[in-house]
Formats: structure tokens, C-alpha cells, sequence
């Protein structure tokens, strides 16, 4: 800041010597000599009197001293007014996040730029992922929580929220560890032959119904049950219990310790991203922005 060259004339006058303000500034004194002279260039006008037996304000020199010492002060004063508004009232963000819904990502990406948004403060808000709960999460956004990171399959004016994309999950299967198929790193869809498939009810999921599409058509030999009305934990747990195969997502593979999660050869993937309310209110929104920018800076330095 240009505070630096105002705080060095002071101690200049100070000291009533190059030598003992370099001393005190840590330079040495011919680089302090160098700053006085650009100073003077800049202003215009000659501040420092030189003699051999020290230097001296001219009168311009004391004028723009006491003014100099009055911008500094103001100047600490503005900076502390600021710090402390930005600690009395900041900015609370409260983040809903659960097991399948998880807020890793997004305070990973926060934590890259919190440092120049000091306003900003982050709450976590939990939510069950039950049956009873787990809908009514996306549509409730904005109320319990302002903002949560979830998979979505559009956010248009039918959704009553928007979605900063963030990424993509694939779609994957999960087995129990002492299924067959978990000593296998990566399957093929012809590795799933012969195995009862769960998915959610037809009609609820278009993606779903795409790899349902494409599973009935190409690969009958797969036994698909429509058991699910909605991903819960209990899901999960019933997969594990009954040796099922699970159609889940890879950005689920730690909900359930005693199940492995496994990549398939097809290309059927969700967009995920931060969820947020169709009307946010200011707070929120330049929380968003500054989400943003950090999203497509990453976005353009993956790429390149």
C-alpha cells in the first residue's frame, strides 16, 4: 500500500537522519534515500533539506508531515472499522449436508479463497436422508439451509432451486464385500449377468429410466427389480443384508463401510453442484458468485 512510503517519510522526520530511520526500518539507507527522492518526484516539491549533519522538513516537508500522519491514522482507523463490521455481522451461510448429501466439496473450495471474503462465516445444518426427509430437502432449500451440494437432473423454473454445477457422478453399482463381484476392480456390463439389479421405480429418475432403457434392450440377461422410491440409507442396508447389486453413484462409495462401491464400462453420469433457492437473498447470491468464479477458474486450468 502506498501507506509504506508515507509510514518511511515520518520516521525520516522523525529521526532527523537517513542512518537511524534505516536502522529502524530495516533498510539500508541507501535504498530509504532512493524512496525519499522518488517521493519528492512524485509530489513535485522539494520535503527533505540534506546537510552533513542530518536532514530537516522545508516547509512543505511539514506540511505534508502532519498530513501524513493524519491519512496513516485514518487509514488504520478505516482498516480496524472494517475488520470489526466484517466480525459483528457476517455474512452466515448455512450449508445442509448429510451422508448422501455431503458438503465436503464445496467447504474444499471454499477454504481455497475464505481468506478474501472475510464476511463470510459457514454454519452446517444436518438433515436425515429417510424416506420422509430426503425429498423434501431439495424443496425446501432456502429455508432450513441456504445452500446444499447434491446431484440433480435439471434446475429449471419447474424446481424451486438453481444449481451451480460443480462436477459429475458416475453412475456405478455397490455389492457387498462378500459378494463375487467385489474382488473385481472395474466391471463390465456382462459382469452383471445373471444378478437382480435394484433401481428406483421407473418414472422417477429419466437418467434411470435411460439405463434401464439400455440395460432392457442390450443386455436382458440382467434381472432389474424396481424396489426404490427414493435413495436412503436404509437402501443401503438392505443392498449389504441381501447381497443385492445396487445401482448408486461414485460419490456415495463411503455411505456404507461394508459395501464396494464398482465402475461399469457405460458413460451414464449426473451433474451434482451446489443447490440454492430460486430467490436468493444478497448474502447468498455473492456467496454464489464467489463459488463460481473459483469453479470456472479450476474448470479452465483443468483444461488447458
Amino acid at each position: 500500500m502506498e501507506n509504506d512510503v508515507l509510514h518511511t517519510f515520518i520516521e525520516v522526520i522523525d529521526a532527523g537522519s537517513f542512518s537511524k530511520a534505516a536502522e529502524k526500518l530495516y533498510l539500508s539507507s541507501t535504498a530509504l534515500m532512493k524512496q525519499m527522492n522518488v517521493l519528492e518526484a512524485q509530489i513535485g516539491v522539494q520535503l527533505l533539506i540534506r546537510t552533513h549533519h542530518g536532514i530537516r522538513a522545508t516547509d512543505a516537508g511539514r506540511s505534508f508531515y502532519h498530513d501524513a500522519k493524519f491519512l496513516l491514522q485514518y487509514s488504520e482507523k478505516a482498516i480496524a472499522r472494517a475488520q470489526q463490521a466484517a466480525k459483528t455481522n457476517p455474512h452466515c451461510i448455512r450449508i445442509g449436508t448429510s451422508l448422501l448429501n455431503p458438503c465436503t466439496i464445496l467447504v474444499d473450495v471454499w477454504n481455497t479463497i475464505s481468506d478474501a471474503y472475510p464476511q463470510f462465516k459457514m454454519k452446517m445444518v444436518p438433515f436425515d436422508d429417510d424416506v420422509e426427509s430426503w425429498p423434501t430437502a431439495y424443496r425446501t432449500i432456502g429455508k432450513d439451509f441456504d445452500v446444499m451440494v447434491g446431484a440433480y437432473e435439471r434446475a429449471n423454473e419447474s424446481d424451486s432451486f438453481q444449481a451451480l454445477k460443480l462436477g459429475e457422478y458416475r453412475f456405478c453399482v455397490a455389492v457387498s464385500r462378500e459378494h463375487p463381484l467385489a474382488r473385481k476392480e472395474r466391471l463390465s456390463v456382462t459382469d452383471l449377468y445373471g444378478e437382480r439389479l435394484v433401481m428406483i421405480q421407473s418414472g422417477t429418475s429419466p437418467l434411470i429410466d435411460a439405463i434401464r432403457g439400455y440395460l432392457g434392450t442390450e443386455h436382458q440377461e440382467i434381472q432389474i427389480t424396481d424396489g426404490l422410491h427414493q435413495y436412503d440409507i436404509d437402501v443401503f442396508n438392505r443392498c449389504e443384508a441381501g447381497c443385492a447389486v445396487l445401482l448408486t453413484l461414485d460419490g456415495w462409495k463411503d455411505v456404507h463401510p461394508s459395501l464396494v462401491t464398482l465402475s461399469v464400462d457405460w458413460e451414464y453420469t449426473i451433474p451434482y453442484g451446489m443447490l440454492y433457492p430460486r430467490k436468493p437473498s444478497n448474502s447468498v447470491l455473492h456467496f454464489v458468485r464467489a463459488i463460481q468464479e473459483t469453479a470456472f477458474s479450476n474448470h479452465l486450468t483443468n483444461h488447458r
